[in-house]
């Protein structure tokens, strides 16, 4: 019960106790069932507010607080604590969780903008009323909570006393690289040029492969795509959207689980045996690859063309197949400057993306390669830069042998311009 309704019930309580008393009994009657009154009602509201902290605290609990408050607790320095929001600040932030706030909404939740008492600008997910998706969204706040790289979203905090958790973001303004590859009408004010795509590439890569070598227990996060990546306002990519991911025991290579993930991104061996690898992430980033290539979506809509029952993946391989990848790609990059450095990432993304996933290389090889391609600009060959002091023997070693069999096959976008016939 709130106070206005209590204090309204203080009144009526007064009024009817009062009024008739006022003309049977004396003045010190009055007093003593005025007394009797306001010992009730403060009872009423000590009760109340007992109930209320109750019932939070329950929350709290459901909501997976105890193993938050555990996990903080035996965290190093090096991560920053997350901070426990009390839901008023959050309700406050963003208006009662207005509609005119929601910056979007998917399967797990909605995320709302807000402002907190400070003025700092925040991104608030909130999770449907399902049970379902609890386990989920205790998942996503155990896992970010332990992530400090540069290339994922920063987790600021969370309020779990409410009956579904909030979890706290950085603010996120240039949206989703999805929309980035997809919005046309941005060409002219912001040209999506290939020295950007190659940067965004590289740095979600280092991200996976923080996520997956970097951290003392490997996460796989078994939904990148490009609606997961999100760019800020120097169109730095960060990774978001931890739902769906796995902490993975050092010691083991693979898990058996459900078949989590977006249709067109997910690895086929993944789909088919339901066993989840570190590979399964490298496939899900070769889509992405082929989407900064080629500028379409990974399942193509009837009014795209003839190969509406082909995946982006699979037509991919075809014109590679064919030497025929100028068909596929965006004009937009089919460049004489850096014909090198496309075929260069062509051939890495065909790698990702190969159905055996034993075959795919690491997200580590992956984010190394990237680098070196990215430096490769100039009069450096991508072989002569991966030979950097920076890399290790063993990493050199790896890149040098992809590397050196990329370039002995590498040809202009010319050479590859005609299909070969059979």
């Amino acid at each position: 019960m709130r106070p206005p309704k209590l204090f309204f019930l203080l009144f009526l309580i007064l009024v009817v106790v009062t009024v008739p008393l006022y003309f049977l009994v004396s003045i010190t009657s009055v007093a003593v069932a005025a007394g009797v009154t306001i010992a009730v009602f403060t009872g009423l509201v000590l009760l109340q507010k007992r109930r209320n902290k109750k019932k939070k605290q329950g929350h709290f609990e459901r909501n997976g607080g105890l193993l938050l408050e555990k996990q903080l607790s035996a965290a190093d320095g090096a991560i920053e604590k997350t901070r426990i929001f009390i839901s008023r600040e959050l309700e406050a932030a963003t208006d009662g969780f207005n509609e005119s706030r929601i910056l979007g909404q998917g399967g797990q939740g909605t995320v709302y903008k807000g402002i907190l008492a400070d003025g700092r600008i925040v991104a608030i997910k909130k999770s449907k009323v399902d049970k379902s998706l609890l386990g989920q969204f205790i998942n996503e706040l155990v896992i970010v909570s332990q992530v400090n790289h540069r290339n994922v979203v920063k987790l600021l905090g969370c309020c779990l006393e409410t009956e579904v958790p909030l979890l706290v973001y950085e603010f996120i303004p240039n949206g989703t690289l999805f929309n980035l590859i997809q919005n046309d009408n941005e060409a002219e004010s912001f040209p999506f040029t290939w020295s950007l795509r190659l940067k965004v590439a590289t740095e979600v890569a280092g991200a996976l492969a923080y996520l997956h070598s970097g951290l003392s227990i490997p996460v796989f996060h078994r939904d990148i795509k490009s609606t997961n990546i999100l760019l800020d306002e120097k169109y730095i990519a960060k990774v978001s959207d931890f739902g769906a991911s796995l902490s993975i025991p050092i010691d083991k290579t693979h898990m058996t689980t459900r078949v989590q993930g977006t249709f067109g991104y997910i690895d086929p061996e993944y789909f088919l045996s339901s066993q989840i690898t570190d590979k399964s992430d490298v496939y899900s980033f070769g889509v992405v690859l082929l989407e900064l290539l080629t500028r379409q979506k990974p399942i193509p809509s009837r009014e795209e063309g003839e190969d509406v029952y082909l995946g982006l993946a699979q037509r991919f391989l075809r014109s590679m197949e064919e030497n025929s990848l100028p068909t596929i790609l965006d004009p937009q990059i089919i460049d004489q400057t850096n014909e090198e450095e496309v075929i260069a990432v062509a051939k890495l993304a065909q790698r990702c993306i190969n159905w055996d996933g034993r075959r795919r290389p690491t997200m580590k090889e992956v984010s190394i390669e990237l680098e070196n391609i990215k430096m490769s600009r100039g009069d450096l060959t991508i072989q002569e830069n991966y030979q950097s002091p920076s890399c290790t023997d063993e990493e050199a070693v790896v890149m040098c042998d992809v590397t050196t069999h990329g370039q002995s096959e590498m040809r202009t976008l010319s050479q590859l311009q005609m299909p070969t016939r059979y």
